[in-house]
């Protein structure tokens, strides 16, 4: 199975045989282009990809010792993300397929982000949390393609917290890693931020309150605090994002909570991860932190169970901007 990803600014492509041996995975990352404009530009992505995918095919080729020939399916991410960064990856897989007269995938960027901690395994149910860019989920999960949405953000999602309140601190692009440094060397009690709607009765999340709780709190700060800014409202996000899923575990009685995406990266957030899951006798399962970040592995190890059901997409789908991982 040949994996494209290029759903925003990370060009990525995975060759896997089975269900589980990883080949090849290689990314051809844009963070330095896009760290002068604070954010990404749709148009420095898509050019980018242009550029760097058919280079990053040849060499995940070369990587994997396996000729073009030799692939028997080829998947691609076809939503939800930047419509011009999509369309790159899906026709070039398209293309491949077309051309070789292969099977092609369409796959779903949450859905790899979702499955990614049970890479190579069986895939058993379990409560889920996915924490990516511009995504905060909670699923249940069942089975492969068997998904129950139990919550969702009601308007900034956790990453995009990460990176406003970055951007507000006039730390370097992207602002979630830069906050998880500067966090250690900060006072997580240091300010009473917000944990909105942490007894809702609900599993959805709100993060654009405590985003803007940061913003009105700086211009009365006398002196430099950006430590214990960093370490304090991670705190809050953290809290929450724990809270709410050993809620939904306990809630419906699954004794496996999984975390996934970007933000799972973050060093707090698997510390209290597992903390909470140890105090309340929960396995835990989090990627490994090369899955948690955009990548093709995980869309190639999605594809792999669609291929082996039988299932395949049609060369004329079309991509997704804001495809869902439950209808």
């Amino acid at each position: 199975m040949l994996a494209i990803e290029t759903s925003c600014d990370e060009t990525a492509v995975a060759i896997l045989r089975g269900n589980g041996k990883l080949l090849a995975s290689e990314v051809a990352s844009q963070v330095t282009l896009h760290q002068a404009y604070g954010g990404v530009v749709p148009e420095v992505a898509s050019r980018h990809h242009l550029t760097q995918l058919r280079p990053l095919i040849d060499f995940a080729l070369s990587r994997a010792e396996v000729e073009l020939k030799e692939i028997d399916a080829f998947a691609a991410t076809s939503g939800p993300g930047l419509a011009t960064s999509l369309m790159i990856g899906a026709s070039a897989a398209k293309g491949l397929a077309l051309s070789l007269r292969k099977p092609f995938l369409a796959i779903n960027h949450i859905e790899g982000h979702l499955l990614s901690p049970f890479f190579g395994c069986e895939i058993v149910p379990c409560i889920a949390l996915v924490v990516s860019g511009g995504h905060t989920l909670l699923v249940e999960i069942e089975s492969f393609a068997n998904y129950r949405l139990l919550g969702q953000t009601r308007d900034d999602a956790a990453g995009e917290a990460f990176d406003k309140v970055g951007k507000l601190l006039q730390l370097p692009y992207p602002g979630g890693p830069e906050i998880d440094r500067r966090a250690r060397d900060g006072d997580p009690m240091r300010f009473d931020f917000p944990r909105s709607m942490l007894h809702s009765g609900d599993f959805n999340f709100s993060f654009s309150g405590l985003k803007t709780s940061v913003r009105y709190l700086l211009p009365k700060l006398d002196r430099d605090c950006t430590n214990d800014v960093c370490a304090s409202f991670q705190e809050a996000v953290v809290d929450v994002l724990v809270s709410k899923t050993m809620a939904a575990a306990k809630s419906h009685g699954k004794r496996l909570v999984t975390v996934s995406g970007g933000v799972s990266c973050n060093s707090r957030l698997r510390e209290k991860f597992k903390a909470a899951c140890a105090e309340n006798g929960i396995e835990l399962l989090i990627a490994e932190p090369k899955l948690c970040t955009d990548n093709a592995a995980m869309i190639a190890f999605v594809a792999a169970q669609k291929f082996a059901r039988g299932e395949s997409s049609p060369l004329s789908a079309d991509i997704d901007p804001n495809l869902r991982l439950v209808a």
